[in-house]
């Protein structure tokens, strides 16, 4: 194996369309840490934390930053407690925030955050999931402590889904729907609604009317879950009123104001906030869970219960493709994911 990868990077942000915004360069193989694979990575997606990270750069960096959190790839390498994995497993994972990235010929990563790839899906297919399975997963099944299994309860239970139609609301529909609750998604036009019915919603609500008034024509006085993945603040007072006694409001987003919770603490409303990386920044106890996840996740897609939510592939692997790819993605007009693979 050589000594040298190439990857692709950047030191300081740059608009899109600047040749510079990405570059290809060559670095070190990395050193695998005990628990780590080696991956020869095959495919990556963009998703918006890419585009959040790489705008927060400011400054010039000495060494260019690797980002990328979604591949798939083959294990070329193992560290020495590596018990998950074998050289020449397929792997999907969406890696770790504080380490580098998948935009790079190889990656090291904790074997206790990868699953075994899907086998019936294309290698683009498959790389568009982990980060957002994991997010959704973690969202319906952890935090809001949904049991996917208990069918007969769940039916009596409603989820509103705001971004039905974005990379996570797409797999959080699906999943959703695979546990029987009744799932409302928000979304903003023809294509948007259509997208978001066939991937699991049983009602779509036009975010750009009032969200509370078209949660109560279909016959929702309140819903008992909201997952929020767009704009908290916007959206606070809406969910704030429909959400129900005991119901749990969970939130990918972040915000930049102090919300009111006021209103909740009479419902007794549970709050959480959702950040697949927790586990693999702190180290947390549980962070085996997103091995056990994406292997449940890769089940689910090779079972045809869950649906790839690929829809532009650009290939190969290169720093224009890159660009292209986050363009994309920053014209906050995508359904479901892009990919580049080579």
């Amino acid at each position: 194996m050589p000594e040298l990868m190439n990857s692709i990077g950047y030191t300081h942000y740059l608009p899109i369309d600047n040749p510079e915004s990405f570059f290809e360069f060559k670095t070190a193989i990395p050193t695998l840490a005990e628990h780590d694979l080696l991956v020869q990575v095959d495919a990556v997606s963009v998703n918006p934390v890419d585009i959040f990270t790489r705008k927060r750069q400011s400054s010039t960096l000495t060494e260019p930053k690797i980002i990328g959190y979604d591949a798939v790839g083959t294990v070329v390498k193992t560290g020495s407690a590596v018990s998950l994995f074998h050289v020449g497993d397929r792997v999907f994972y969406a890696g770790a925030y504080n380490r580098p990235g998948s935009n790079s010929e190889y990656q090291a990563v904790d074997e206790r955050i990868v699953g075994h790839a899907p086998q019936q899906l294309t290698t683009a297919e498959a790389a568009a999931m982990p980060l957002t399975s994991l997010t959704a997963w973690e969202s319906l099944f952890e935090q809001m402590n949904i049991d996917l299994h208990n069918h007969e309860a769940n039916a009596q239970q409603s989820i509103l889904i705001i971004n039905g139609a974005g990379g996570v609301g797409s797999v959080a529909t699906q999943l959703a729907h695979l546990a029987g609750l009744q799932g409302i998604a928000t979304a903003g036009t023809p294509q948007t609604k259509d997208w978001t019915l066939q991937h699991g919603a049983d009602y779509t609500v036009d975010y750009h009317q009032n969200l509370v008034e078209q949660v109560h024509q279909l016959g929702f006085e309140t819903v008992n879950y909201v997952l929020e993945l767009q704009n908290l603040d916007h959206y606070w007072d809406d969910i704030s009123q429909l959400i129900a006694p005991l119901g749990t409001i969970v939130s990918t987003t972040g915000s930049g104001k102090d919300l009111n919770f006021q209103p909740l603490k009479r419902k007794m409303i549970r709050f959480g906030w959702e950040w697949m990386y927790t586990k693999s920044w702190y180290q947390t106890p549980n962070l085996i869970t997103q091995h056990e996840i994406l292997d449940q996740v890769s089940q689910l897609l090779d079972q045809d219960q869950l649906q790839s939510t690929l829809t532009k592939t650009f290939n190969p692997i290169n720093a224009e493709n890159l660009r292209a790819a986050t363009k994309l993605v920053e014209s906050h007009q995508m359904m479901g994911k892009v990919v580049v693979k080579n």
